[in-house]
Order: structure tokens, then C-alpha cells, then sequence
């Protein structure tokens, strides 16, 4: 009976270290896997934030002072012909919403005291810059109803709305933002003849 040749084992385990050697070799010869990108920091100052293609932060707009005596906006006539009780306020700080937005606007506020009620009527003139004034003209249109008596529209755009006890009347004409509040001012023509007078002064300063 013809006798089977068989392979020594270390020759296949040496065949198979080979294998492995080979293996490890090109294994070691692998480009490295590249380094993740280091975030840049992009107009915002934030890292991997990008500006949009022309895109650029508008500068902001500077409130533009509007200085005026208050008894020419409303003088001591005009308070008697709307209510002969009415007089200067002492120590009049602006605390209705509309006219402390005047004062932020660096307007003019005043203050009128009724004598017998104790009823304040503020009021207050302001001149915005462009963008301000058409945010605030947006405002008042979104917030209040329109008053045509108060003016025709576009030279005069007129606003009225009640908050609570307060009334509110808002006009806008030509740079001037005018805002008077009071609890007296129950409905739009309430306020119509101060109104009236604050744009009859201001036309003639």
C-alpha cells in the first residue's frame, strides 16, 4: 500500500506568518487619516460662524434730539380753550408707555395737571431717525385704529387706542412722532383739539 506524503506543519505556519508579515507591512504604509478641520471664526467672532455673501450689519441709528419749550407745543391758550382746569405739572417725569418711547427717542415731554381731578394729560414730540420712525408708524398702525379726523393721510397719520383707564392718541407728520395720553381721553376726539394744536405749532416753529 502506497504511503501518503504529507507537508510539515512548520512549513504552513511558516507560510502564514508571512502572510501576517506582509499584512502588517502595508498596513504600516497607510497614508494617515487627515486632521479634522480647526473651525475659523467668521464675522460673528463665533467659531464656524460665515457671513452670507454680502451680507453686512446695518449701523445703528442714532436718535436724533428734538428740543422745544413745551408752552410752544401747547400754549397756555390752547390748554384754557381745552379745559380751563388744566395747568403745568410740577415735577412732571413722563410715565405713560407712548411718551417714555418719545423720551427714548430724545424728544419733548410735558405734563399737564387737571387742578380739580388730579388727571394727568401727557404729551410729548419727537423726531426719529428714518427707520425708527417707520417702526414706530407700524407699531401704531398693528396696536391702535386709525382717526382720520386727526389728519389726512399722508401728511398726517392719526392713531387712537385704549390700555386700561388710558387712552392713547398717536400722530405722525412729516418727521414729527406725536404721542398724548391721559385717562381723559376716553375716544379719539377726546384728544382733537390738543392735537390740532400741537400740529399748528409745529408748523409755525
Amino acid at each position: 500500500m502506497p504511503r501518503l506524503h504529507r507537508l510539515p506543519r512548520l512549513r504552513s505556519t511558516g507560510v502564514a506568518l508571512a502572510v501576517a508579515a506582509s499584512v502588517l507591512a502595508l498596513a504600516g504604509c497607510a497614508e494617515p487619516a487627515p486632521a479634522p478641520a480647526e473651525p475659523t471664526a467668521g464675522a460673528t467672532g463665533e467659531p464656524g460662524a460665515t457671513a452670507a455673501p454680502g451680507e453686512s450689519e446695518a449701523p445703528a441709528e442714532e436718535p436724533t434730539p428734538f428740543e422745544i419749550d413745551c408752552a410752544v407745543l401747547l400754549s397756555p391758550d390752547d390748554v384754557y380753550a381745552y379745559n380751563p382746569n388744566l395747568g403745568t405739572a410740577p415735577d412732571y417725569e413722563p410715565a405713560a408707555a407712548g411718551v417714555l418711547g418719545v423720551a427714548e427717542e430724545e424728544g419733548t415731554t410735558c405734563g399737564l395737571l387737571n387742578q380739580t381731578s388730579g388727571a394727568l394729560v401727557e404729551f410729548g414730540v419727537a423726531t426719529p431717525p428714518e427707520g425708527a420712525l417707520e417702526a414706530r408708524k407700524n407699531d401704531a398702525a398693528l396696536g391702535s385704529k386709525p382717526v382720520p379726523t386727526y389728519g389726512t393721510p399722508p401728511e398726517v397719520e392719526g392713531y387712537f387706542t385704549v390700555s386700561g383707564e388710558h387712552g392713547e392718541a398717536q400722530v405722525f407728520s412729516g418727521p414729527y412722532w406725536i404721542v398724548m395720553d391721559s385717562v381723559d381721553f376716553v375716544e379719539p376726539g377726546d384728544a382733537q383739539v390738543l392735537v390740532a394744536a400741537i400740529l399748528e405749532n409745529l408748523a409755525a416753529a
